[in-house]
């Protein structure tokens, strides 16, 4: 058994799919270039109104219906959109990933169709009739409202899929009997395509052939003699007249399709705040994690590219004055893009619209917004494992939240974990992201925590380091220090210390450092209220010679 799912009217189910509030609209969608655009599909609503294919623009702008009502009491006015290949794109891929979701053999059998062998399957997802009803519950749960059908061979489910609304399940023994229901002009795709495996020539104005026959359905088609066939319509007519009766079979071609996960949308009229925004984000994010989720996968990465309507000099200046929701500034850049790089694979849309949300909220775009896309890296889902001895980590998804709400407040170079660097600089370290560790890693820490606990039997002293140095007069007698004054210690008696020993580097930079270090035991402690020796740390520029004291001993 096969089954084939079919998206009736792809460019306006690709529009509808990105602005869901259309489908209870008339909508025609137009292709070519003004002023000689025309009308290339239709919604049954508009259909239902006299739009047919083939209509000029202004043909249909001024065509009203006589029975359909508009919101303000009137004829309604049908919705005339342009054409959008990336929707429809995206469109088909999630369609592909629907039938991905039951069946690795998946064949993109047209650019609105898609056949999948369900050889096998019975014992995972049931019967037929509830296969194919889970189906179109994902593929609608996609965004697509598609046909399904289900029968015997691959063209037979494509040609019910066609002519057949909803979902439709076609036993063996009835294939012909169902199929026999069908208009003949179904088959007029077939008929004129050009064909390099049946050796074949196409046959041309199928329709009009088939009309100045009198046949109207595939039955009559299907009962007329096979050599009088061959005669008038070549080998292409008997490949034609088995297709009719149900019984071409061929063999499935498998198609791996890209994991390119990836929605659009283009606005009919700009979008100037972020609310609007956020609620088309959210759509997108939710279709995103939907086709995710269908392949099993998550994602660590998000590619936000805003197509911005171009700014007068005028438009500029007054975006001076507007509130802190709108995203105009003074850009006149074409793009903009922001890119999320994620801790962990993720697949819940709310975190990562939060994510958007204060990342747009630090980095607004420079102009309204006329059309968006977005972008997701597919990888492997997390897979976690606690231990029973191990500290709960919290959550990557909260965490990632978080960090991302304390960015938005301190800036985002002012938040994460300082890393220590490879380098011979005193405190040379970065601020890196914070990266929550696996069960396997804090097992693994855990353990070398316990051998570092058992070898070290002595006591180590403490360097608490003053942030930033301490700057201090010292008092040389020859070449060592004899009193030290910093902060409240005023002349104090250094009675003991070790030294110097000068470092330096990067001296072939603009930012090279040379310094002299020394250890010193000074004969009244940190405070008054704590007298006695205590033990610091110091160092002399020897760039500038001042003197700086950089921590104290513990």
């Amino acid at each position: 058994m096969f089954a084939a799912l079919y998206i009736p009217d792809l460019p306006v189910e690709a529009i509808v799919r990105a602005q869901p509030a259309l489908r209870e609209h008339a909508v025609a969608v137009l292709a070519g270039k003004p002023p000689l655009e025309k009308v290339m599909a239709a919604n049954e609503r508009a259909r239902s109104l006299g739009i047919a294919p083939g209509m000029t623009r202004l043909e249909a702008e001024s065509y009203r219906g006589g029975t359909e009502k508009g919101a303000e009491g009137g004829a309604e006015n049908v919705r005339l959109l342009s054409r959008s290949p990336a929707q429809e794109a995206a469109t088909y891929a999630a369609l592909l990933d629907a039938a991905c979701a039951f069946s690795p053999r998946v064949e993109a059998t047209a650019a609105d169709t898609v056949v999948l062998d369900l050889a096998g399957l019975e014992a995972l997802f049931g019967p037929p009739a509830k296969l194919g009803r889970d189906l179109a519950r994902r593929a609608s749960g996609l965004g697509v409202e598609a046909h399904v059908a289900v029968a015997a061979n691959p063209d037979a489910a494509v040609y019910a899929a066609r002519g057949f609304a909803g979902v439709t399940v076609i036993p063996p023994d009835q294939t012909a009997d169902r199929l026999g229901l069908l208009p003949v002009e179904i088959l007029a795709p077939e008929a004129e395509r050009p064909s390099d495996f049946d050796g074949a020539q196409p046959v041309q104005r199928f329709a009009e052939v088939m009309e100045r026959w009198g046949m109207r359905t595939l039955r009559s088609f299907a009962a007329l003699p096979s050599v009088a066939v061959v005669e008038r319509l070549g080998q292409r007519g008997l490949l034609l007249q088995r297709l009719a009766r149900g019984e071409w079979t061929r063999t499935l071609v498998p198609f791996e399709p890209p994991l390119v996960f990836e929605e659009t949308c283009e606005l009919e009229y700009p979008v100037e705040n972020l609310e609007p925004l956020a609620f088309l984000l959210h759509r997108m994010l939710e279709q995103l994690c939907g086709r995710l989720k269908a392949r099993s996968l998550a994602t660590n990465e998000l590619r936000l590219t805003c197509e911005l309507e171009p700014m007068t000099n005028a438009e500029c200046r007054m975006s001076n004055e507007s509130s802190s929701g709108d995203i105009r500034h003074s850009s006149f850049d074409n793009r903009h893009c922001r890119t999320l790089r994620l801790p962990v694979p993720m697949q819940d849309p709310r975190v990562l619209l939060k994510l958007l949300q204060l990342d747009l909220a630090a980095h607004p775009p420079g102009a309204p917004v006329a059309k968006l896309a977005l972008r997701a890296g597919p990888v492997q889902p997390r897979a976690t494992q606690e231990g029973f001895f191990v500290p709960v980590a919290p959550e990557p998804e909260k965490l990632e939240l978080l960090l991302a709400r304390v960015a938005a407040i301190v800036g985002a170079p002012n938040i994460g974990a300082p890393e220590v660097l490879d380098s011979h600089r005193p405190d040379a370290h970065r601020i890196r992201k914070f990266q929550v560790s696996s069960f396997e890693s804090q097992k693994r820490g855990s353990r070398n925590l316990k051998l570092e606990t058992r070898n070290s039997s002595a006591a180590r002293l403490a360097l608490r380091l003053f942030r930033p140095p301490l700057r201090a007069r010292v008092e040389m007698q020859g070449a060592k220090p004899v009193r030290v004054s910093f902060l409240e210690h005023a002349r104090a008696e250094v009675t003991a210390c070790a030294g110097p020993w000068r470092t330096s580097g990067e001296w072939w930079t603009n930012d090279g450092w040379q310094r002299d270090e020394w250890d010193v035991s000074l004969k009244t402690g940190f405070s008054k209220t704590t007298p006695g020796p205590a033990l610091y740390r110091m160092y002399r520029d020897v760039t500038t010679g001042d003197w700086f004291v950089y921590g104290a001993y513990d």
